[in-house]
């Protein structure tokens, strides 16, 4: 069971993390967002392989639901963020070929 000190501080870290990715992304020129999201793509991958061990190994009822809304959730960011980098090199083909 986790403890009452372990949420006051998963909460801070969760709450630092939010501030931090809100200053980050702000602070990033319009023009690298679609290569940055490009990158992050490898990090939902990532999210979506911890995910699919979460479902397999988790034997209570609220770990397998956890990691299906996250297998869920990971790949609709993988396949989205993956169509706007395709649809971003596009632009870059030539009109002929």
């Amino acid at each position: 069971m986790i403890s009452v000190d372990s949420y006051f501080y998963l909460s801070i870290i969760l709450m630092l993390s939010i501030f931090l990715g809100f200053e980050l992304i702000n602070k990033v020129p319009a023009t690298l967002h679609t290569p940055l999201m490009s990158g992050a793509n490898a990090i939902s991958g990532i999210t979506l392989v911890g995910a699919v061990g979460l479902v397999s190994a988790g034997d209570p009822a609220l770990g397998k639901w956890l990691g299906v809304a996250a297998v869920a959730l990971a790949t609709i960011n993988v396949v989205g963020g993956y169509m706007v980098t395709d649809r971003m090199l596009a632009m870059f083909k030539k009109k002929g070929k």
